[in-house]
């Protein structure tokens, strides 16, 4: 835990009390949308661990996104495959943290963005590479982005059963790749991104 809050730390040292941690999920799968989330921690005395989401089980995550809510202020941004297909998936992402930081009730003094993302904020930030192994406030919003789009994505499994969404959330499977092949792209599918670009042409 004292590793993840260096940076919070030291801005709070600096006289910063509302920092925001950004990040992302979703920027990579073939179907769906990209999830941003920000997260103000208020709360740090963690039961359940906070770290990057991908080091976390499904049931980890859970459990630690339920707490985070509990105890943050968080903003949830979401950029449905349509607009992905439209602007590419980085603007897609950017609009997205920043629906997230716009969407927090108190707004922050400063941002931890994950990666070298620089979004429009009317705050200070920095980007942080690995931020979500770095920043407890990262490390909270990968959880919570991760969990909320793969609610998202389980849901869409009940639309579309044939595509195995809710055991791959979009990622390009060789289960996803087969339905592909068999079924040709779904409603949700990212158009613009191979090989479902190749399947539609």
């Amino acid at each position: 835990m004292a590793r993840l809050l260096l940076h919070e730390k030291s801005l709070n040292s600096s006289g910063y009390r509302s920092i925001a941690g950004v990040d992302e999920a979703g920027r990579g799968p073939l179907a769906g949308p990209v999830v941003a989330c920000a997260v103000i921690i208020q709360d740090v005395r963690f039961k359940e661990r906070i770290d990057d989401s991908k080091k976390l089980t499904a049931g980890r995550r859970e459990a630690a996104c339920r707490e985070i809510l509990e105890k943050s202020i968080v903003g949830v941004g979401i950029i449905d495959e349509k607009m992905i297909d439209k602007v590419n998936i980085y603007q897609a992402t950017k609009k997205a943290m920043q629906m997230a930081v716009s969407k927090l009730k108190i707004p922050p003094d400063y941002c931890l963005v994950d990666g070298n993302m620089k979004i429009a904020t009317k705050c200070p930030l920095k980007c942080i590479i690995g931020g979500d192994s770095k920043s407890l406030s990262i490390a909270a919003a990968s959880i919570v982005a991760k969990v909320t789009r793969d609610d998202i994505m389980v849901k869409y499994d009940k639309l579309y059963p044939q595509y195995g969404f809710a055991r791959h959330k979009g990622y390009g499977t060789k289960e996803h790749m087969a339905a592909l092949e068999i079924h040709g792209p779904s409603p949700i599918h990212r158009f613009s991104f191979n090989p479902v670009k190749e399947q539609n042409t």
